[in-house]
């Protein structure tokens, strides 16, 4: 089986080859019926080529590396990837996926990455806690629902806020979680805006497949009619030249129905840069 073969053909190989430009990342997967986030999907393989495209338009002189957070992190992928081009990646899911796959993704592959990549910082972050409950100074646990955090080592150095990108791909498949992803989304962002020398929210890139399209119209009227998120699409033809660089083997029908959203936190009617939120 090819190391990027379209996610639905692979879904059957507890043990992935996954080629990443010059690398070659092992990723470790479940089909149990648990956890959507055990597996490879669409969204997390289209969201890295991207990314390999487009990623330099991201950074900000706010780090020495360009810095991350991935909400819903999987088995890893996206993480890696950025990870491999330079950026500090807080890679973060729930206890299930990180204690199944995610962790032994991350650690396995960590010595494949090419010179020169970012560090990954790995936390358990719940959306269905409320932020007013989060741990942003402690290394494992940013938001638990059945952990209280022991004491923070005050010596240890984390990917804190701000942060120059928020990374999400395949989160959309159950209508409870449509609000606690927004709502997350939103409190890292203003929380990321605060810390910034210039008071500027992150872009938040999106990458799903409309399986359901009423709840994807869902959370995408949710995110500016409630959230307060401004909402762009990255053309078709964009995401297109960079998967078929990638993937040249891929017909259209391999990833129809993907979509890739670009999202960010309206602060003031002058902090969204629309001339560039869609190139």
């Amino acid at each position: 089986m090819s190391a990027s073969c379209p996610a639905h053909a692979t879904k059957h190989l507890p043990v992935l080859p996954y080629t990443f430009g010059d690398t070659i990342f092992h990723l470790s997967q479940l089909q149990n019926g648990v956890s959507n986030g055990t597996a490879l999907w669409l969204g997390g393989q289209c969201l890295a080529v991207y990314l390999a495209e487009s990623h330099a338009r991201y950074k900000s002189s706010q780090h020495p590396c360009p810095r991350a957070l991935e909400l819903g992190s999987g088995i890893g992928l996206t993480a890696l990837s950025l990870s491999s081009l330079g950026w500090d990646v807080v890679a973060t899911d729930i206890p299930y996926v990180i204690d199944s796959v995610l962790s032994n993704n991350i650690r396995i592959n960590q010595h494949v990455l090419p010179q020169g990549s970012g560090q990954i910082e790995l936390r358990e972050l719940d959306w269905l806690v409320s932020p007013e409950d989060w741990h942003w100074d402690h290394p494992d646990i940013i938001a638990s629902s059945t952990l209280s955090p022991l004491p923070v080592d005050r010596s240890v150095t984390l990917l804190s806020p701000p942060y120059d990108i928020l990374c999400t791909a395949d989160t959309l498949y159950d209508s409870a979680l449509v609000t606690p992803l927004l709502r997350s989304l939103h409190a890292i962002s203003t929380l990321s805006a605060a810390a910034s020398p210039n008071n500027r929210p992150p872009f938040i890139l999106l990458c799903i497949e409309r399986r359901d399209p009423a709840l994807v119209d869902r959370f995408l009227h949710e995110a500016t009619a409630v959230w307060h998120l401004s909402l762009h699409r990255v053309p078709h033809k964009k995401l297109a030249r960079a998967v078929q660089k990638h993937y040249p083997q891929w017909t259209s029908d391999d990833w129809e129905g993907v979509e890739l959203w670009k999202l960010r936190l309206i602060t003031s009617p002058r902090s969204v840069d629309k001339k560039s939120s869609c190139k």
